[in-house]
């Protein structure tokens, strides 16, 4: 698991870092006492999709530590898709003709990062439903279950009405309600 969270933001993480680099530097000549201008292109304002759908592979790297079972075989296929989409933007500022001076440099770093987040997604895919979960430990304990294994606090059941002024005097002379 551990490998496919790292591959999903290093990828991610990486073809952001690239897409905001220039990809292209566009030379206007003007009269002759005049320097020419020299305007660059940065991948963001070439390929704007590529940042926005890093930013969600991003998050759907941490995603992954969340959620368990089918959701997270699903979250394993939009990575990949991610992934792909992304890589395809980069291989795009590969051939594109911008009509500058182009920086190759950037868009196979973000072909790259696009490649990394889709493989991270293809293991989440293919071996997700394998790994463990986050612990239940904080989850809302089922009504009907037995007890035995909750704290004494949810044994009590919820304080409401009169019992949660009752609970909070007790805090404030500083007795701890679920005690006794």
């Amino acid at each position: 698991m551990a490998y496919a969270v790292l591959l999903c933001l290093a990828g991610a993480g990486l073809a952001v870092w690239a897409a905001t680099r220039t990809w292209s530097v566009e030379v206007t000549v003007r009269p002759v006492p005049l320097p020419a201008l020299r305007e660059g292109r940065t991948g963001v304002g070439l390929v704007p999709w590529v940042p926005a759908l890093a930013l969600v592979a991003l998050a759907g790297g941490g995603a992954v530590l969340a959620t368990r079972g089918r959701v997270r075989r699903l979250l394993g296929a939009l990575l990949l898709a991610l992934g792909a989409a992304v890589a395809a933007g980069g291989g795009y500022g590969l051939v594109v003709e911008t009509g500058g001076e182009p920086s190759r440099q950037w868009p196979a770093l973000c072909l790259v990062g696009g490649v990394l987040i889709g493989l991270g997604g293809l293991l989440t895919l293919l071996r997700g439903h394998r790994w463990p979960a986050m612990g239940a430990r904080y989850e809302r304990p089922v009504r009907g279950a037995p007890a035995t294994s909750a704290p004494a606090a949810e044994r009590a059941g919820p304080v409401t009405g009169r019992r949660t002024v009752e609970a909070w005097d007790a805090l404030d002379r500083g007795e701890d309600p679920t005690a006794g």
